[in-house]
């Protein structure tokens, strides 16, 4: 039984005291693969790091978050495409809109998750959304830009109904499901959702070092905590674990591999 963290920032400085061990925990309990989405300037170097050092078991993304979509977002975003052109990513990402925090930057944000779907476009990669507050702009953008070279994964999802129903007619895009689904209260509507969402629409995260899932919450969160996101996602979809990473592994696969 194998399992694909599908986002963790096993970078963060959050690890730097023990990020051996937190990965080879991962490799025990049988996460063969972590996908690394990038922040911004500031994280490339150690993503990179991590890359090389476990080649074919770490793979690295290229994009701007959009919590550092700033005054200066065009030169971050000039770095993102230089990036992009010098080698290959599995992915575009973490790009798309976060009205959580602050919305200052709104438009900016806009421009920048337009603009790098764009480049995603061109190089038949999918992307890696973050869409906190902000999955109906998000999904209106979407659909708008879709074709048939747009594919990728709403990172994190915490929908409703409506956005599980618009995001399953997109075909190509998929959900990644973290620690936010064992939460006892918080994640009980999402529970609901997901249990009409298909699982062929579904792949694993954690968001390591963010979102460690019950009873760990609260905790630094790793990867080595997908297997407790499965146990609970076989609770909700009535099936064995081991279809749900059979399932979940093979969405995953299906994404990213042709580009790594």
């Amino acid at each position: 039984m194998q399992f694909i963290d599908t986002h963790s920032h096993i970078y963060a400085d959050q690890f730097n005291e023990d990020r051996g061990a937190m990965i080879q925990r991962a490799f025990d309990e049988n996460v063969g693969k972590i996908y690394m989405p990038n922040i911004d300037s500031g994280s490339i170097e150690g993503m990179m790091a991590l890359e090389n050092q476990y080649a074919g078991k770490c793979f690295s993304m290229m994009g701007l978050h959009p919590c550092s979509v700033k005054e200066d977002f065009e030169k971050e975003l000039a770095l993102v495409k230089e990036w992009l052109d010098k080698r290959e990513f599995c992915a575009v990402g973490e790009i798309g809109i976060d009205l959580y925090w602050d919305k200052t930057f709104f438009e900016e944000q806009k421009i920048a998750f337009r603009t790098q779907i764009k480049w995603a476009k061109e190089l038949k990669r999918p992307i890696v959304i973050h869409a906190r507050e902000s999955l109906n702009e998000i999904l209106d953008i979407v659909e708008e830009e879709k074709d048939e070279n747009l594919s990728g994964i709403f990172h994190c999802f915490t929908g409703d109904a409506s956005h599980a129903s618009r995001i399953q007619d997109l075909d190509g895009f998929l959900v990644g499901i973290g620690g936010v689904v064992t939460f006892k209260k918080s994640g009980e509507n999402v529970r609901e959702v997901l249990k009409t969402l298909d699982l062929e629409r579904m792949v694993l995260e954690t968001d390591a070092p963010y979102l460690s899932p019950a009873p760990n919450r609260g905790k630094r969160n790793e990867s080595s905590n997908i297997p407790i996101i499965a146990r609970k996602l076989a609770e909700i979809k009535g099936v064995e674990v081991e279809k749900i990473a059979e399932v979940t592994t093979l969405n995953a696969e299906k994404l990213f591999s042709p580009f790594v």
